[in-house]
């Protein structure tokens, strides 16, 4: 792979770092399916999980259509960096193929190197905040709702008795929003609840100063525009001089091995 090609293919630390967590939820979601079928979980937790993976798999689908799009090469994603595997992984049958987005996000990190992602997250912190708050958001409505469940299906007088409105309550209480129509009676499901609220007050909270800070923030300037006497103009140059010759490691690497295998 070119270096053309791996920058094409490998999107922001941020983003990578976001498929591959939801990569590992989806994946233990669907070990705890498959123990279902031998030792019978309660159908609703099972009923929160399905609910979750259908979120997730909108994001997957979202994450097929953009690496496809950007690829600089549409065959070569599609048949020999997995693009088959990420549409098929789409499907609720086949979502054991989402295996395969751990293990490219892995090693597309690798490439990137640990000192350029360190870099990344500290320069993009706004950026890494987003990735951090939807992720937290799916997490803990999962949890959430599946504790709720427990504590709440057979209290008397519960309302929050089906897996849709365990889910339907914790997105709607951490977003702040209270309609109403659930809520939890249960001594346990009202410290579920504050627990839920503390959250979501702080995760829309960073959403909404990554908001201001993306739409009333002034532009940041590149590397490239400043002057040439500037110092960080030099330090660009020797930042792009870096990954150049980790990228041209990288390739040489990949190169020695496919000889040492051919011998």
């Amino acid at each position: 792979m070119t270096e053309n090609q791996q920058e094409k293919e490998l999107k922001s630390t941020g983003y990578e770092l976001f498929i591959l967590l939801l990569s590992l939820v989806s994946v233990f979601n669907l070990i705890l399916i498959w123990i279902d079928y031998f030792y019978s979980i309660s159908p609703l937790t099972m009923g929160v999980l399905e609910i979750i993976n259908a979120i997730l798999t909108v994001f997957f689908l979202f994450d097929f259509t953009y690496r496809l799009l950007t690829a600089s090469s549409k065959s070569n994603y599609f048949f020999r960096n997995w693009g088959w595997a990420d549409l098929l992984a789409c499907l609720p049958q086949l979502r054991i193929f989402r295996v395969f987005r751990i293990f490219r996000a892995a090693r597309l990190l690798r490439i990137f190197g640990v000192q350029n992602m360190v870099n990344e997250i500290v320069n993009n912190r706004a950026g890494i905040a987003l990735f951090i708050t939807i992720f937290g958001i799916i997490v803990i409505a999962e949890i959430v709702g599946v504790f709720m469940l427990k504590v709440e299906a057979s209290y008397p007088n519960a309302n929050i008795t089906t897996s849709g409105d365990a889910v339907w309550w914790t997105f709607v209480t951490m977003t702040t929003v209270g309609y109403g129509d659930r809520f939890p009676v249960s001594p346990w499901g009202r410290v579920l609840a504050v627990f839920v609220m503390l959250s979501g007050v702080a995760l829309i909270g960073v959403l909404a100063s990554f908001l201001s800070n993306f739409f009333l923030g002034a532009p940041k300037k590149k590397e490239n525009e400043y002057e040439p006497t500037d110092p960080r103009a030099k330090l660009g140059e020797l930042k792009s001089l870096l990954e150049q010759m980790q990228a041209a490691e990288v390739e040489l690497v990949e190169k020695i091995t496919e000889l040492e295998q051919m011998l």
